[in-house]
């Protein structure tokens, strides 16, 4: 296999980026976390790639930090305790932000555990598709730490307080399919299927309207700190944006004409 720690390819408008540290059940270290933003990067810049898959090799998703990594493995007996926070800043924070900041929709296919801050890296795609025997641990607890890469924020909008509370106090694993029922993630599907379906479906957001799918995406987020008048006045602003757009006027003609859109805003 490579030794890329992140894989890209490509098939029409939906690229494909695996993380490759399946020895380590593609746990982050420094380099992955480089190479992950490059692969983003250069998707969003890249006018050819409309909808993003993220998944792992082997048989892990991510298992979140790696910690025997320099920058956060514990300091030797006698040395200044590591902070923590360098590597959230450096690493984690700009991770979230792109993600939230892509173009295009991005899918997480998530083939088996996803673990702390790995599991939190699923939950900020746009949708999340699980295998049947993958699991998402909020492992923070565990080591004597609070949810982060967005854990905090994303969990009790997902699935309430109560629930994220206990998923992040307790650690324990949530299969796929509880995932599924309990809201936290898109579909968990057959582990065969996985890639099957994390295709179908990227090829099907590929040939949505994407620019409008990435507003969508923010104006949701958004939402979130809005009140109703400003949540309003926020739509407003973006079908303002989006009716001037090409995807629109295509979208309306193709409507009246009775026959395929061809959306080709970014």
């Amino acid at each position: 296999m490579s030794d890329a720690l992140v894989l890209a390819s490509q098939d029409g408008p939906v690229l494909t980026l695996t993380l490759n540290r399946p020895a380590a059940l593609n746990s982050f270290n420094g380099a992955m976390h480089e190479q992950l933003r490059a692969a983003l990067d250069a998707a969003a810049a890249d006018a050819a790639v409309r909808c993003v898959i993220l998944t792992g090799a082997g048989r892990g998703f991510c298992a979140g930090q790696d910690l025997a990594d320099p920058m956060v493995a514990p300091s030797p007996a006698g040395e200044p305790p590591k902070d923590l926070s360098r590597a959230i800043a450096l690493h984690y924070t700009p991770l979230v932000k792109r993600l939230k900041s892509m173009p295009v929709p991005v899918i997480a296919a998530v083939n088996g555990v996803a673990a702390g801050a790995g599991a939190n890296l699923a939950l900020n795609c746009d949708l999340v598709l699980a295998a049947q025997s993958a699991s998402f641990i909020q492992a923070f607890a565990k080591i004597g730490l609070v949810p982060d890469t967005g854990g905090t924020w994303l969990l009790p909008r997902i699935v309430g307080r109560a629930r994220a509370l206990g998923l992040a106090m307790l650690g324990d694993k949530l299969g796929a399919a509880e995932a599924e029922r309990v809201g936290l993630i898109w579909k968990c599907v057959e582990d065969a299927a996985l890639a099957d379906e994390a295709r179908k479906l990227a090829e099907r957001l590929a040939a949505m309207p994407v620019k409008a799918l990435a507003a969508t995406r923010a104006a949701v987020d958004a939402a979130q700190h809005f009140t109703l008048d400003q949540a309003l006045d926020h739509e407003a602003a973006l079908q303002a944006e989006l009716g001037r757009a090409h995807d629109y006027l295509e979208g309306v003609a193709a409507f009246g004409a009775k026959r395929a859109p061809q959306f080709t805003d970014r």
